[in-house]
């Protein structure tokens, strides 16, 4: 059984990371997600307590995941997130020494980003029955993937009274940071005609505030959505192993394809070096809005 004084301390963690760095939801999943494999791991080695942890615990675990075939990247992440973890131990005093300052994370293949191409988008977003409530809404949660570059994490969290259709922009949440992304003026339609006609077939409850909802009235899963994409993109006839995260990076290539500066694409995306301060107060609204029109393929 999980020792609570472990499962305390990681919970502390990851209240740590959440307040003081910020990190997103996904973020905190996955190093909660590597912690608990390595204390799992430990509990099978007779290692109950962080304290009582030794580099060759360490070794061994990632020895184990290398001959389980885990990838670079994944083993990667892994010594990150458990450096991270016993550096804040050593900071508060939970533990006297890092297990882990000696780890050297494998070398990792760089790969580029599986983009479609503009054509493979066209032919996924309008897959969709749109004569029906369910393919409306698909149809606006593809677009405005596509349209804005953000996470399905970001889409999925997304409220009514995030999106001004008149103004042409959402405000996209991250963790602690939201950013003003413009939307072209085909997405305007579709999100607007989703709003007045379709929403209220799925939304019962007047104080639900979801901007999209299942088919039950109650706020899209990451589950859900991935579920839908997988088979619109089957429907498409598109090869590769999409996922959300592909019209990502597909937002970001056409742009930048079409003349988008890199500062701008980069501010639409929510990277961290761009302020929510100076996001939310629209310092770049306007020149941000100028370079998606312009350059946006379905601007």
């Amino acid at each position: 059984m999980e020792s609570m004084k472990m499962k305390d301390i990681k919970d502390e963690f990851i209240g740590y990371l959440h307040e003081k760095k910020h990190t997103s939801y996904n973020t905190e999943i996955s190093y909660r997600r590597d912690l608990r494999k390595l204390e799992d791991y430990l509990a099978g080695k007779g290692v109950g307590r962080w304290e009582d942890v030794r580099e060759t615990d360490v070794q061994g675990y990632l020895s184990e995941m290398k001959n389980e075939n885990f990838s670079s990247a994944t083993i990667s992440r892994n010594i990150a997130t458990i450096h991270a973890f016993f550096q804040y131990l050593r900071n508060t005093g939970a533990v006297q020494a890092d297990p882990s300052e000696n780890l050297k994370p494998p070398k990792v293949e760089k790969r580029l980003p599986q983009i479609l191409t503009v054509q493979e988008v066209d032919r996924l977003l309008e897959t969709p029955d749109q004569s029906t409530a369910k393919g409306m809404r698909d149809r606006a949660m593809l677009e405005l993937l596509y349209a804005t570059g953000m996470r399905v994490s970001e889409l999925i969290h997304l409220k009514v009274s995030d999106l001004n259709l008149y103004m042409g922009y959402v405000i996209c949440h991250d963790s602690a940071r939201e950013r003003i992304i413009p939307i072209g003026n085909l997405s305007r339609d579709i999100l607007s005609e989703y709003l007045e006609n379709m929403r209220g077939i799925f939304v019962k409850d007047k104080e639900e505030t979801a901007l999209f909802t299942n088919c039950q009235g109650k706020a899209m899963s990451r589950q859900g959505f991935w579920k839908i994409l997988k088979g619109y993109a089957a429907a498409a006839g598109i090869q590769c192993d999409i996922t959300p995260h592909t019209l990502r990076h597909s937002f970001a290539v056409h742009m930048l394809q079409n003349g988008a500066d890199v500062k701008s694409v980069q501010e639409m995306l929510g990277h961290s070096d761009i302020s929510s301060t100076q996001m939310y107060l629209g310092v770049n609204t306007v020149k941000m809005r100028d370079v998606y029109m312009k350059a946006h393929p379905r601007g």
